[in-house]
């Protein structure tokens, strides 16, 4: 353990609440007119309770808007849900919860979304928050800032490792309490793995203080899932439906959320459309790597997979549902002059290549034996054929990705698409064969480590190399952790992501920011 760790980590494990409002209060799925609210209270006597709720226009309560209703019982783990509606368009709201016998919740702070003209909406973009990677600061900023109109999480909200996964800080899993101790695979396992996250002082601040629009992605279930199961999930684990059920039902129980997949209008500025990209639809991911390794001549082997299953059009990640349904809101969005379409999901769009691994993507002095070398050769000959880097991705699913493309031409959208997943920046140029389609904004994750835990070179270099080797990625990040915030305005949006030295250092020191920006109707990113 460093150092630093050790110097920011109070004595004592942080306790565990087990009874009266146990993990503060939270709000997300805003519309025009209305929002969900969230918190979970245990009673003395473990059973249901009837709680009051009050929505207030200003934070003493004098001016009340709205009441009503929830119960918290042992049938949703005592976790509350009510959709409070009739309220008033882009509105700050103050809410709490009240028993029966006078508990009070924390006071939240929600606000509606915007309905008319509008000049300027504020999203702030999160991913991949490993509780056993690193310290929630992302969050703690961001919690901080009076600016942010809304919260967008693109998934990896939990993960369901073990907590001595290869990364793992072992007194930081320790100190954070982080519950069960080995890999999730039941209700109860997934409900315990939520309550330690919400444990987090951070992340409590962040859905206490700002309303939140929040998608899984595949570690609220399992790695690398797809329909019918998981790269992490095995016959010795039982049925996968049912443990995909159990992820899916935790989620829905300790988060304020609704439905699969959903679309958000920002005033006649932006429609945001949240899409599922992992248990509806998603063909199993190809796994190259076999034929590969048996493969006489790797570039040839490339060349055919590339054509043969790679392209096959029957693969799919949203499915012809879905993809109906973005097709059609993309068409009204863009017919009710609404400026920007927005799509909010997890993986990465833009097809990447790994450049060449050189000696300078290595820690210095470091000595690879004979084994790591010949594995590095075959990388470098299979990404010089044009492998991608990930078949998880949408470069796993071409046709996919080409069908989603299509479909935003033919709307005449202005496309941006808001990603996440892969722990690192990116920032790409988006193409429909030749021509400019929208552009891409990459989220770099809260606490999970990213392509820094495999190489400890200069990440300047590494950055170079990316950018040299692929012409519509715009610029990258590839070692350090944070959020970023996208501002968009009728002509213009402009993205900054803010780094974080989260992994050993809980605090709101800044150690970088990059800025990139693009013209409505550009689909081209642009130094800002």
């Amino acid at each position: 353990m460093g150092a630093g760790l050790s110097a920011v980590m109070p004595a004592a494990a942080w306790a565990w609440p087990t009874r009266g409002f146990t993990h503060g209060v939270a709000s997300g799925e805003p519309s025009a007119d209305a929002v969900t609210l969230w918190t979970r209270y245990v009673g003395a006597d473990a059973q249901s309770v009837r709680l009051r709720i009050e929505i207030a226009e200003d934070e003493r309560f004098q001016s009340i808007v709205a009441t009503s209703e929830a119960v918290a019982g042992p049938e949703t783990d005592y976790c509350a849900h009510i959709r409070a509606a009739g309220l008033r368009p882009g509105r700050r709201y103050h809410y709490r919860f009240t028993t029966p016998g006078g508990e009070m919740s924390p006071v939240g702070r929600t606000k509606t979304l915007p309905a008319g003209r509008l000049a300027r909406y504020r999203i702030a973009v999160m991913s991949c928050s490993n509780i056993t990677s690193g310290w929630f600061t992302a969050y703690s900023h961001a919690a901080a800032r009076d600016d942010i109109d809304l919260i967008v999480h693109l998934g990896d909200y939990i993960y369901e490792s073990p907590t001595t996964r290869s990364d793992a800080l072992a007194e930081l899993a320790k100190q954070r309490d982080v519950r069960p101790f080995g890999e999730l695979e039941t209700l109860a396992d997934y409900r315990l793995r939520y309550a330690s996250y919400r444990n987090d002082p951070a992340l409590q601040e962040l859905h206490r203080r700002h309303p939140w629009v929040v998608m899984w992605d595949d570690h609220e279930t399992a790695n690398n899932s797809w329909t019918g199961g998981a790269s992490n999930h095995s016959d010795t684990e039982g049925l996968w439906a049912l443990r995909a059920a159990a992820g899916v039902r935790a989620f829905r129980e300790w988060l304020p959320v609704s439905g699969d997949y959903a679309a958000y209008q920002l005033g006649d500025l932006a429609t945001m459309y949240r899409l599922e990209t992992r248990l509806l639809a998603r063909t199993r991911q190809l796994d190259p790597e076999p034929m590969l390794r048996r493969a006489a001549n790797p570039e040839q082997a490339v060349a055919d997979f590339l054509r043969g299953p790679l392209a096959d059009p029957d693969r799919q990640l949203l499915g012809p549902t879905q993809l109906a349904w973005l097709a059609d809101g993309m068409k009204a969005s863009v017919a009710t002059g609404t400026k920007w379409q927005l799509l909010a999901q997890q993986v990465i769009m833009a097809p990447l290549v790994l450049p060449s691994i050189t000696s300078g993507w290595h820690a210095p002095g470091l000595t690879l034996d004979a084994k790591t070398s010949a594995e590095i050769d075959l990388a470098n000959r299979v990404s010089r054929a044009g492998m991608p880097i990930s078949m998880d991705r949408w470069s796993g699913y071409p046709a996919e990705r080409t069908r989603v493309l299509e479909a935003a031409a033919a709307a005449g959208a202005n496309l941006v698409t808001l990603s996440g997943d892969s722990h690192n920046a990116w920032a790409s140029d988006l193409r429909l064969g030749s021509q400019p389609a929208g552009v891409e904004l990459c989220v770099q994750s809260v606490s999970s480590q990213g392509m820094e835990k495999n190489f400890g070179g200069d990440p300047a270099s590494i950055a170079r190399d990316f950018l040299a080797t692929n012409p519509d990625l715009r610029w990258c990040d590839t070692s350090r952790r944070g959020y970023m915030v996208v501002d968009l305005t009728p002509t213009s949006l402009s993205c900054e992501w803010l780094f974080f030295p989260s992994r050993h250092e809980n605090s709101h020191r800044l150690i970088g920011t990059h800025r990139l920006t693009s013209d409505l109707r550009s689909h081209r990113l642009t130094a800002a």
